[in-house]
């Protein structure tokens, strides 16, 4: 049996998963990159989504498609994947996601860009930034990766109310779910990130009447996926001044095409989806793993539920 790997980065990736397959005791000679491999031989596939693989019909022997970004919103709606699909959630892209939001949640909250980009000789000492006790941070989305976000930044001190499908105990944070508790999030919420997956239920789940249920003045960040938000309500609220600033990493098209006006507007940053970017090192050690589990019989971290989309 073989393992396939269906990307274009095989290169980016080879000396990575060589190691990882050494330290697990796999077969690192397993792997290949053929797509003229008998698909009857092939025990697992290494999906990227920018890949050409799109039927996977023909593969019924295989045990998992293992997929190599955390979002599976496309490949979920496949019908021709019959088999179990388990999305990448592992340490490097928690990190880095964690990172992320802790750097422009503290560059928002302390003010930064005032004296960043006010280097003209004015000592602005009344600008005093509060602290971390005093600002309210809701958090949509409480998987792995939100929930990490939410115990960083507890840690720090923020005031954290999260939202998700389903409750959460989380140390620390308040953690909420439902559409009554979504609303009272937003109320509350002077930050807010959006960590939810998309799908059906919650695509746009920011437009022109969530964003209005928040504090005037609030900042949000996307590091979740571009669809989540409707880009022209938040463009309306923006140049409205209920919203005083987005931080955006992930959007409805991507790459952000040069003339989109989210680039030139004064309240817009835009980060071209680096978040929680695959590092090739610790996803070639978690889809290790994944196949050892799953060889025993296990079931994995980040399996994908159809019905629920993630």
């Amino acid at each position: 049996m073989s393992i396939l790997f269906s990307s274009p980065s095989w290169s980016k990736y080879k000396d990575h998963f060589k190691s990882a397959f050494k330290k697990n005791k796999l077969n690192f000679s397993e792997i290949t990159t053929d797509f003229n491999t008998e698909s009857t031989d092939v025990e697992f596939i290494i999906y990227d989504p920018s890949s050409q693989l799109r039927d996977f019909s023909t593969f019924t022997n295989a045990k998992a498609v293992l997929n190599l970004w955390a979002g599976v919103e496309e490949i979920v709606q496949n019908k021709t994947l019959k088999k179990p699909l388990i999305r990448l959630v592992d340490e490097g892209m928690k990190q880095g996601m964690i990172e992320w939001c802790l750097a422009h949640i503290l560059r928002h909250h302390l003010n930064t860009d005032v004296h960043v980009k006010n280097q003209d000789g004015i000592w602005r000492s009344d600008i005093v930034p509060p602290l971390a006790s005093e600002i309210t941070i809701g958090i949509l989305g409480l998987g792995e990766l939100g929930s990490a976000v939410a115990q960083s930044l507890s840690a720090i001190g923020f005031n954290i109310n999260g939202w998700s499908q389903t409750k959460k105990n989380i140390p620390n944070v308040k953690s909420y779910f439902g559409t009554d508790s979504l609303i009272k999030v937003l109320h509350s919420a002077q930050i807010l990130i959006v960590l939810l997956p998309l799908t059906p239920k919650t695509k746009y789940i920011i437009n022109a009447s969530t964003l209005k249920l928040l504090p005037k003045g609030a900042i949000i960040l996307n590091p979740g996926r571009g669809l989540l938000i409707n880009d022209n309500d938040l463009l309306t609220l923006l140049d409205s001044n209920h919203i005083r600033h987005a931080t955006l990493d992930v959007f409805a098209q991507e790459p952000l095409i040069p003339s989109h006006r989210y680039w030139s507007h004064p309240k817009v940053t835009v980060t071209p989806h680096i978040a929680a970017h695959t590092r090739p090192s610790s996803s070639a050690e978690t889809i290790a793993q994944s196949i050892l589990k799953i060889r025993a019989g296990e079931k994995p971290r980040g399996f994908v539920s159809r019905k629920e989309f993630y």
